[in-house]
């Protein structure tokens, strides 16, 4: 078990955040840079998924994510690409990653950033009760853009000030309002397969990898656990 949550002496915080990344754009990169910002991170760890639980399997396969994500992150020192649920057998449960955090980045707390819709859905995750043992939780939300009930008031409940997030290591969820850039994978893959441009929806680096690899033909290694 991690240490416990009385405060303690502050601690820098690293980024985790998670997805298929299927593929990883702009909206992902300006997401963890506003979140960096605000909260001070030392960096942001991209964790792209494995086998995800909840949502269909990525169209482009394990290899290719981690090449895009690769090349969309190398610029930026703050920001590290983290194969850890890659290399993992079995499904990229969240509990799972957090505790493999806490053993390879003991001198840190964890924040666990999640988008809007994710966080709306949080107690649908596996073990979702456990994740706040493990880190905390900042939530991205865009402008006018309301919590679902249940959500609103597990944030109401786990309040806590910026502060203490350097002196607990975890329990605590505080939300940050970025801006609000309407691009998803979905759009992205539709896009490509329709042969329109994607320029400006995802890093200049990855135009030529996306429309190599995207007209190949793709399949998941990956099965749908059970």
């Amino acid at each position: 078990m991690p240490e416990s949550h009385e405060g303690t002496a502050p601690r820098p915080l690293l980024g985790i955040l998670g997805g298929t990344f299927d593929p990883i754009h702009l909206g992902h990169l300006r997401l963890a840079e506003e979140v960096r910002e605000a909260l001070s991170l030392d960096r942001v760890h991209f964790v792209p998924a494995a086998v995800p639980p909840h949502r269909p399997q990525p169209a482009l396969s394990a290899e290719v994510r981690l090449e895009l994500v690769r090349a969309a992150v190398a610029e930026n020192p703050q920001f590290v690409l983290d194969d850890r649920e890659l290399r993992r057998q079995g499904a990229s449960y969240t509990i799972d990653t957090l505790q493999d955090f806490h053993a390879t980045h003991p001198d840190h707390h964890r924040v666990l950033i999640l988008g809007m819709d994710a966080f709306n859905g949080l107690k649908q995750w596996h073990r979702w009760s456990e994740l706040l043992e493990w880190a905390h939780i900042a939530v991205a939300t865009r402008p006018g853009a309301p919590l679902a009930d249940a959500a609103a008031q597990l944030l109401d409940d786990h309040a806590l000030p910026l502060e203490q997030f350097r002196r607990q290591r975890g329990g605590g969820i505080i939300r940050i309002e970025i801006t609000r850039l309407d691009i998803s994978a979905t759009a992205i893959r539709a896009a490509l397969d329709a042969g329109r441009s994607v320029r400006y929806l995802v890093p200049e680096c990855l135009l030529n990898p996306l429309n190599r690899h995207y007209s190949a033909p793709k399949k998941s290694q990956y099965k749908k656990p059970r």
